[in-house]
Protein backbone atom coordinates (compact mmCIF):
# COMPACT_ATOMS: atom_id res chain seq x y z
CA UNK A 1 0.00 0.00 0.00
CA UNK A 2 1.40 3.35 -0.59
CA UNK A 3 0.90 4.75 2.50
CA UNK A 4 2.48 1.73 4.59
CA UNK A 5 6.12 3.11 6.33
CA UNK A 6 5.32 6.70 5.13
CA UNK A 7 4.99 9.89 6.49
CA UNK A 8 2.32 11.98 6.01
CA UNK A 9 1.33 15.59 7.03
CA UNK A 10 -2.29 16.52 6.68
CA UNK A 11 -2.92 20.59 7.31
CA UNK A 12 -6.41 21.57 8.71
CA UNK A 13 -6.33 17.88 10.58
CA UNK A 14 -9.04 18.75 12.72
CA UNK A 15 -11.90 19.91 9.94
CA UNK A 16 -14.00 17.96 7.23
CA UNK A 17 -12.19 16.54 4.76
CA UNK A 18 -9.02 16.08 6.68
CA UNK A 19 -10.97 14.07 9.39
CA UNK A 20 -12.63 11.76 7.21
CA UNK A 21 -9.39 11.15 5.45
CA UNK A 22 -7.65 10.76 8.44
CA UNK A 23 -10.29 8.23 9.52
CA UNK A 24 -9.38 5.70 6.38
CA UNK A 25 -5.89 5.85 7.11
CA UNK A 26 -5.50 5.06 10.95
CA UNK A 27 -5.73 1.22 10.45
CA UNK A 28 -2.37 1.81 8.20
CA UNK A 29 0.98 1.23 9.51
CA UNK A 30 2.26 4.57 9.14
CA UNK A 31 3.18 8.10 10.60
CA UNK A 32 0.39 11.08 10.58
CA UNK A 33 1.54 14.48 11.45
CA UNK A 34 -1.58 16.51 11.95
CA UNK A 35 -1.45 20.36 11.77
CA UNK A 36 -4.19 21.99 13.37
CA UNK A 37 -4.93 26.05 14.30
CA UNK A 38 -4.24 26.69 17.72
CA UNK A 39 -7.01 24.94 20.20
CA UNK A 40 -8.16 22.62 17.15
CA UNK A 41 -10.09 19.49 18.55
CA UNK A 42 -8.15 16.35 16.97
CA UNK A 43 -10.46 13.52 16.69
CA UNK A 44 -9.48 10.47 19.13
CA UNK A 45 -7.52 7.32 16.56
CA UNK A 46 -6.92 3.82 17.91
CA UNK A 47 -5.64 2.00 14.76
CA UNK A 48 -2.14 1.29 13.88
CA UNK A 49 -1.10 4.77 12.47
CA UNK A 50 1.28 6.79 15.20
CA UNK A 51 0.12 10.25 14.86
CA UNK A 52 1.76 13.59 15.99
CA UNK A 53 -0.38 16.44 16.85
CA UNK A 54 0.92 19.86 16.02
CA UNK A 55 -0.76 23.43 16.55
CA UNK A 56 0.06 26.53 14.38
CA UNK A 57 -0.68 29.33 12.44
CA UNK A 58 -0.15 28.38 8.89
CA UNK A 59 0.89 31.87 7.68
CA UNK A 60 4.21 31.16 9.88
CA UNK A 61 6.66 30.34 7.80
CA UNK A 62 8.11 28.20 10.89
CA UNK A 63 5.14 25.87 11.70
CA UNK A 64 6.12 24.77 8.28
CA UNK A 65 9.74 24.46 8.70
CA UNK A 66 8.61 21.89 12.07
CA UNK A 67 5.82 19.95 10.00
CA UNK A 68 7.76 18.97 7.51
CA UNK A 69 10.59 17.69 8.34
CA UNK A 70 10.81 14.17 7.03
CA UNK A 71 7.38 13.88 5.64
CA UNK A 72 6.86 11.97 2.17
CA UNK A 73 3.17 12.84 1.49
CA UNK A 74 1.38 16.20 2.10
CA UNK A 75 -2.40 16.13 2.14
CA UNK A 76 -2.78 20.39 2.52
CA UNK A 77 -6.64 21.19 3.26
CA UNK A 78 -6.43 24.12 6.25
CA UNK A 79 -8.02 27.06 4.40
CA UNK A 80 -10.40 29.63 4.70
CA UNK A 81 -13.29 28.66 2.87
CA UNK A 82 -16.19 30.98 3.21
CA UNK A 83 -16.39 33.46 -0.40
CA UNK A 84 -18.37 36.10 1.64
CA UNK A 85 -15.25 36.46 4.58
CA UNK A 86 -12.48 36.41 1.59
CA UNK A 87 -14.80 39.70 -0.44
CA UNK A 88 -15.18 41.26 3.03
CA UNK A 89 -10.81 41.56 3.42
CA UNK A 90 -8.90 39.85 0.55
CA UNK A 91 -6.24 40.83 1.91
CA UNK A 92 -6.36 38.00 5.31
CA UNK A 93 -7.53 35.73 2.62
CA UNK A 94 -4.59 35.82 0.59
CA UNK A 95 -2.78 35.46 3.97
CA UNK A 96 -4.43 32.09 4.69
CA UNK A 97 -5.13 30.86 1.13
CA UNK A 98 -1.98 31.50 -0.87
CA UNK A 99 0.91 32.35 1.64
CA UNK A 100 1.11 28.98 3.27
CA UNK A 101 1.12 27.51 -0.44
CA UNK A 102 3.88 29.22 -0.91
CA UNK A 103 5.62 29.02 2.29
CA UNK A 104 4.98 25.21 1.56
CA UNK A 105 6.99 24.94 -1.49
CA UNK A 106 9.44 27.10 -0.59
CA UNK A 107 10.36 25.22 2.37
CA UNK A 108 10.68 22.23 0.00
CA UNK A 109 13.20 23.67 -2.10
CA UNK A 110 15.26 25.30 0.00
CA UNK A 111 15.54 22.17 1.75
CA UNK A 112 15.78 20.15 -0.97
CA UNK A 113 12.28 17.90 -0.56
CA UNK A 114 10.08 16.54 -2.28
CA UNK A 115 7.20 15.61 -0.91
CA UNK A 116 3.67 14.25 -3.07
CA UNK A 117 1.48 17.60 -2.98
CA UNK A 118 -2.26 16.64 -2.54
CA UNK A 119 -4.14 20.18 -2.17
CA UNK A 120 -8.02 20.50 -2.63
CA UNK A 121 -9.29 23.08 -4.88
CA UNK A 122 -12.69 23.78 -6.16
CA UNK A 123 -14.80 23.33 -8.90
CA UNK A 124 -16.12 27.57 -8.28
CA UNK A 125 -12.60 28.53 -9.95
CA UNK A 126 -13.95 28.09 -12.98
CA UNK A 127 -16.94 30.11 -12.49
CA UNK A 128 -20.11 30.12 -14.50
CA UNK A 129 -19.81 27.16 -16.55
CA UNK A 130 -20.28 27.43 -20.26
CA UNK A 131 -21.64 23.53 -20.69
CA UNK A 132 -22.17 20.88 -18.77
CA UNK A 133 -20.93 18.78 -17.63
CA UNK A 134 -17.71 20.40 -17.07
CA UNK A 135 -14.14 18.89 -17.49
CA UNK A 136 -10.19 19.69 -17.12
CA UNK A 137 -10.57 21.84 -20.46
CA UNK A 138 -12.96 24.25 -19.05
CA UNK A 139 -11.55 27.61 -19.10
CA UNK A 140 -10.74 29.25 -15.75
CA UNK A 141 -12.38 32.33 -14.50
CA UNK A 142 -12.52 32.68 -11.15
CA UNK A 143 -15.53 35.48 -10.49
CA UNK A 144 -14.85 35.71 -6.34
CA UNK A 145 -12.26 36.50 -4.43
CA UNK A 146 -11.96 32.99 -2.86
CA UNK A 147 -11.85 31.43 -6.07
CA UNK A 148 -9.14 33.87 -7.65
CA UNK A 149 -7.00 33.02 -4.04
CA UNK A 150 -7.38 29.29 -4.57
CA UNK A 151 -6.35 29.29 -7.98
CA UNK A 152 -3.76 31.20 -7.65
CA UNK A 153 -2.45 28.64 -5.12
CA UNK A 154 -3.23 25.93 -7.43
CA UNK A 155 -1.18 27.86 -9.84
CA UNK A 156 2.19 27.77 -7.66
CA UNK A 157 1.40 24.39 -7.21
CA UNK A 158 1.70 23.70 -10.58
CA UNK A 159 4.58 25.84 -11.33
CA UNK A 160 6.93 23.82 -8.60
CA UNK A 161 5.33 20.58 -9.84
CA UNK A 162 6.52 21.76 -13.23
CA UNK A 163 10.41 22.57 -12.58
CA UNK A 164 10.74 18.86 -10.28
CA UNK A 165 11.01 20.57 -7.13
CA UNK A 166 8.19 18.92 -5.72
CA UNK A 167 5.28 16.28 -6.96
CA UNK A 168 1.31 16.71 -6.76
CA UNK A 169 -1.75 17.38 -7.69
CA UNK A 170 -5.05 18.86 -7.08
CA UNK A 171 -8.93 17.84 -7.07
CA UNK A 172 -11.32 20.22 -7.60
CA UNK A 173 -14.34 19.32 -5.75
CA UNK A 174 -17.78 19.67 -5.93
CA UNK A 175 -20.30 20.01 -3.63
CA UNK A 176 -19.65 17.48 -0.64
CA UNK A 177 -21.46 16.37 1.94
CA UNK A 178 -21.61 13.60 4.40
CA UNK A 179 -21.08 12.59 7.71
CA UNK A 180 -17.99 14.54 9.68
CA UNK A 181 -17.70 17.78 11.76
CA UNK A 182 -19.72 21.05 10.83
CA UNK A 183 -17.96 23.31 8.65
CA UNK A 184 -16.51 26.70 9.71
CA UNK A 185 -18.14 28.53 7.67
CA UNK A 186 -21.81 29.48 7.21
CA UNK A 187 -21.71 29.42 3.23
CA UNK A 188 -20.32 25.93 2.90
CA UNK A 189 -21.66 22.34 3.80
CA UNK A 190 -25.18 23.54 2.86
CA UNK A 191 -26.77 19.87 2.37
CA UNK A 192 -25.42 18.97 5.48
CA UNK A 193 -26.32 22.01 7.47
CA UNK A 194 -30.31 20.92 5.66
CA UNK A 195 -30.19 17.61 6.67
CA UNK A 196 -29.58 18.71 10.29
CA UNK A 197 -32.12 21.47 10.36
CA UNK A 198 -34.43 18.87 9.00
CA UNK A 199 -33.81 16.29 11.93
CA UNK A 200 -34.81 19.29 14.33
CA UNK A 201 -37.84 19.74 12.18
CA UNK A 202 -36.87 23.27 11.50
CA UNK A 203 -37.72 25.27 8.13
CA UNK A 204 -35.68 24.50 4.79
CA UNK A 205 -35.04 27.39 2.88
CA UNK A 206 -34.55 27.61 -0.73
CA UNK A 207 -33.31 31.41 -2.78
CA UNK A 208 -35.67 31.71 -5.54
CA UNK A 209 -36.56 28.75 -7.75
CA UNK A 210 -33.49 26.60 -6.89
CA UNK A 211 -33.71 25.52 -9.95
CA UNK A 212 -29.91 25.62 -10.25
CA UNK A 213 -28.17 22.41 -10.73
CA UNK A 214 -25.16 20.94 -8.59
CA UNK A 215 -23.38 17.94 -8.56
CA UNK A 216 -23.66 16.50 -4.91
CA UNK A 217 -20.93 13.69 -4.25
CA UNK A 218 -20.57 11.91 -0.52
CA UNK A 219 -17.53 12.40 1.61
CA UNK A 220 -16.74 9.09 1.49
CA UNK A 221 -15.82 9.32 -2.89
CA UNK A 222 -14.03 12.56 -1.88
CA UNK A 223 -11.37 10.72 0.22
CA UNK A 224 -11.70 7.59 -1.74
CA UNK A 225 -10.27 10.18 -4.59
CA UNK A 226 -7.92 11.74 -2.57
CA UNK A 227 -5.62 8.67 -2.03
CA UNK A 228 -6.34 7.45 -5.19
CA UNK A 229 -4.27 10.55 -6.53
CA UNK A 230 -1.59 10.01 -4.08
CA UNK A 231 -0.16 6.71 -5.08
CA UNK A 232 -0.56 7.70 -9.21
CA UNK A 233 2.48 9.15 -10.88
CA UNK A 234 0.46 10.10 -13.98
CA UNK A 235 -1.47 12.82 -12.04
CA UNK A 236 1.59 14.59 -11.31
CA UNK A 237 1.34 18.22 -11.93
CA UNK A 238 -2.74 17.96 -12.76
CA UNK A 239 -5.62 19.20 -11.88
CA UNK A 240 -8.83 17.37 -11.84
CA UNK A 241 -12.74 17.80 -11.60
CA UNK A 242 -13.98 15.15 -8.86
CA UNK A 243 -17.63 15.16 -8.85
CA UNK A 244 -20.46 12.34 -8.75
CA UNK A 245 -21.51 13.04 -12.40
CA UNK A 246 -25.22 13.28 -11.62
CA UNK A 247 -26.77 16.67 -11.57
CA UNK A 248 -29.49 17.94 -8.84
CA UNK A 249 -31.14 21.21 -8.48
CA UNK A 250 -31.35 22.47 -5.28
CA UNK A 251 -34.43 22.48 -4.95
CA UNK A 252 -34.41 18.65 -5.59
CA UNK A 253 -31.56 18.23 -3.02
CA UNK A 254 -33.14 19.87 -0.46
CA UNK A 255 -36.85 18.49 -1.33
CA UNK A 256 -34.98 15.15 -0.72
CA UNK A 257 -33.56 15.81 2.33
CA UNK A 258 -36.68 16.63 3.72
CA UNK A 259 -38.09 13.05 2.30
CA UNK A 260 -35.71 11.04 3.40
CA UNK A 261 -35.54 12.31 7.00
CA UNK A 262 -39.74 11.98 7.21
CA UNK A 263 -38.89 8.26 6.27
CA UNK A 264 -36.69 8.01 9.16
CA UNK A 265 -38.11 10.00 11.43
CA UNK A 266 -42.12 10.25 10.58
CA UNK A 267 -42.00 14.18 10.72
CA UNK A 268 -41.50 16.05 7.09
CA UNK A 269 -39.82 20.00 7.75
CA UNK A 270 -41.29 22.44 5.35
CA UNK A 271 -39.74 23.53 2.48
CA UNK A 272 -40.29 27.00 1.43
CA UNK A 273 -38.95 29.38 -1.62
CA UNK A 274 -37.79 33.41 -0.46
CA UNK A 275 -36.07 35.72 -2.14
CA UNK A 276 -32.40 35.71 -2.85
CA UNK A 277 -30.58 38.32 -0.35
CA UNK A 278 -29.11 41.04 -1.87
CA UNK A 279 -25.70 40.12 -0.67
CA UNK A 280 -26.13 36.73 -2.70
CA UNK A 281 -22.69 35.95 -4.76
CA UNK A 282 -23.32 35.22 -8.25
CA UNK A 283 -21.03 31.97 -7.95
CA UNK A 284 -24.45 31.16 -6.48
CA UNK A 285 -26.59 31.12 -9.51
CA UNK A 286 -24.50 29.05 -11.86
CA UNK A 287 -25.10 25.06 -12.83
CA UNK A 288 -22.87 22.41 -12.34
CA UNK A 289 -22.52 19.14 -13.21
CA UNK A 290 -18.61 16.96 -12.97
CA UNK A 291 -17.09 14.94 -16.04
CA UNK A 292 -14.05 13.05 -13.64
CA UNK A 293 -13.45 11.06 -16.51
CA UNK A 294 -9.97 12.15 -16.85
CA UNK A 295 -9.65 11.44 -13.25
CA UNK A 296 -11.42 7.60 -13.85
CA UNK A 297 -8.84 7.17 -16.72
CA UNK A 298 -5.88 7.78 -14.72
CA UNK A 299 -6.48 6.45 -11.09
CA UNK A 300 -9.71 4.04 -11.93
CA UNK A 301 -12.04 5.98 -9.46
CA UNK A 302 -14.78 6.83 -9.53
CA UNK A 303 -17.79 7.67 -7.28
CA UNK A 304 -20.04 5.10 -6.00
CA UNK A 305 -22.69 6.64 -3.51
CA UNK A 306 -25.61 7.72 -4.71
CA UNK A 307 -27.11 11.16 -3.42
CA UNK A 308 -30.28 9.39 -1.54
CA UNK A 309 -27.69 6.58 0.02
CA UNK A 310 -25.47 9.70 0.81
CA UNK A 311 -28.69 11.50 2.33
CA UNK A 312 -29.52 8.74 4.08
CA UNK A 313 -26.01 7.05 5.67
CA UNK A 314 -25.61 11.11 6.66
CA UNK A 315 -29.33 10.91 8.37
CA UNK A 316 -28.06 8.46 10.39
CA UNK A 317 -25.20 9.62 11.66
CA UNK A 318 -26.36 12.88 12.53
CA UNK A 319 -29.61 11.10 14.21
CA UNK A 320 -26.32 9.26 16.24
CA UNK A 321 -24.46 11.96 17.10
Amino acid sequence: MVFEARHILITGSAGYLATNLIAQLQDTDCRITRLGRPGARFTPLTGKAQVVDIEGDIRDRAVWETALANVDIVFHFAAQTSVYVAEQNPSADLDINVVPMLHLLEICRAKGICPTILFSGTVTEMGLPVSLPVDESHPDHPITVYDLHKWMAEKYLEYYTGTGIVRGCVLRLANVYGPGPRSSSADRGILNMMIRKAIQGETLTVYGNGNYSRDYIYIEDVVRAFLAAAGIECVNGQHFVIGSGQGSTVAQAINLVADRVEKKTGQRAPVVHVDPPASLSPIEERNFVADSTRFTQATGWKASVSLIEGIDRTVDYFLND
